[in-house]
């Protein structure tokens, strides 16, 4: 069985106290991809086209897998995944909605706007963890992701 390579996570979400929450439940299951962070849709889209301080391709890797949280500041998840999903370059990026909602629009609006995947947040950090190990399981050991296209 060949071994799969570690994939560059990157999680979109303002909420310091949730991404903190994800490294340490990232680091609590064991997963050897690399995460990182962005604060809002605007930011998400600056790391994604290499713009700013993302220029440098060192600090913007192209990331396997976009963990996206729906309400942030700027440009909200919603806008942000209708702009990632109608570019050719970057539709096929796995990008899964992780947000505190529940509303059945947000789901059904995520879905016609190309999501890939909709997990309510956990209200505790062991339902966190749990979700993470999933994820993982699901996205990096059962799923075939796409090789990374060149960004432009």
């Amino acid at each position: 069985m060949e071994l799969k390579r570690p994939v560059t996570i990157l999680m979109a979400d303002d909420d310091a106290d949730d991404r903190d929450f994800a490294r340490t439940a990232m680091e609590e299951g064991r997963l050897a991809n690399e995460l990182r962070f962005v604060e809002d849709g605007e930011e998400l889209l600056d790391y994604l086209y290499r713009r700013g301080r993302y220029a440098n391709p060192k600090d913007s890797p192209r990331p396997g897998l976009i963990l996206l949280d729906l309400n942030m500041p700027r440009k909200d998840g919603r806008e942000a995944l209708r702009e990632i999903k109608s570019d050719p370059s970057l539709r096929q990026i796995p990008i899964v909605v992780l947000t505190t909602s529940k509303a059945e629009e947000d789901i059904l609006r995520s879905y016609d706007l190309g999501a890939n995947c909709f997990v309510t947040k956990p209200v505790t950090f062991e339902g966190l963890v749990e979700v993470v190990k999933v994820l993982d399981k699901h996205w990096f050991q059962i799923v075939e992701l796409p090789r990374p296209l060149p960004t432009p």
